[in-house]
């Protein structure tokens, strides 16, 4: 049976599934917009809720309660709305000059496109960052060879990740139904539910995404042991988010939705 038989559209992510492998620019931008406001973000703080709308995320980072205490050791109090508006303030131009930085194309992206799209499939994306946040991005992207026929970003429906909006629009415009026929890729559990909470057959990408949070260089300079351990952790909450299938990286793709297929 043909891939089209099976699929009419595949939906990505963007940081961690088709650029910027390690999912490193929102983590720097993320560390840096706090650390304007006196508070010293972990890298593990950063990524636990990666994938959300950048504002959702940020709003979730406050509410923990170790980066509220250091939130009011440092300003004297907190207030949500304000401590928010002024952390995404800054967290635009940060994210828009990180993400440029990190927007090369993950090896196979481009190839993976073309060989969906030489299948018959149509190809989107979705993404936590807002419009602005994405505009070099997808310029960078485009001149790379990857455009996807639409992008939806954070803040052009009602609510973000894990809520299924995102997909819901990018279908109604295009015109793609049922969902059981759409494959949702991508390398946050946000992304995976996201697909779920749709009905999207979903792919968690394991290796070049949020998970291992490595660059592809440091995660291959790892002992074999260490990387294996990373991959296998970060596969396990993939898998427990809901993903149909776990792959290493986007290059994986075509295989994987073969045997689906079969």
């Amino acid at each position: 049976m043909a891939l089209k038989d099976r699929f009419d559209l595949v939906i990505f992510d963007w940081a961690g599934t088709m650029v910027d492998f390690g999912c490193q620019a929102p983590v720097i931008a993320l560390i840096e917009a706090f650390g304007r406001q006196g508070v010293a973000l972990t890298d593990a703080q950063a990524r636990r809720d990666m994938g959300k709308a950048k504002a959702d995320h940020v709003r979730a980072l406050l509410l923990d309660p170790a980066v509220a205490q250091a939130w009011r050791a440092a300003n004297g109090s907190l207030d949500l709305e304000a401590a928010g508006a002024a952390l995404m303030t800054d967290l635009g131009p940060l994210m828009r000059d990180q993400a440029t930085r990190a927007a090369r194309l993950i090896d196979g992206a481009r190839e993976t496109v073309a060989a969906l799209r030489a299948a018959g499939l149509r190809i989107a994306s979705s993404t936590g960052y807002t419009r602005d946040m994405m505009a070099p991005v997808l310029a960078a992207a485009a001149a790379q060879g990857y455009s996807p026929e639409i992008v939806v970003c954070s803040g052009e429906t009602p609510q973000g990740r894990p809520t299924p909006l995102m997909v819901y629009k990018i279908c109604a415009e295009l015109g793609v139904f049922p969902l059981t026929r759409v494959v949702k890729v991508d390398d946050a559990a946000v992304g995976i539910a996201e697909g779920r909470a749709a009905g999207c057959y979903t792919v968690g990408v394991a290796a070049s995404g949020n998970g291992v949070g490595l660059s592809e260089a440091a995660l291959a300079a790892l002992p074999a042991h260490e990387r294996g351990m990373r991959l296998a952790t970060s596969r396990k909450a993939l898998l427990a988010a809901g993903a149909d299938v776990v792959i290493d990286s986007v290059a994986d793709l075509m295989p994987a939705l073969a045997t689906a297929n079969a």
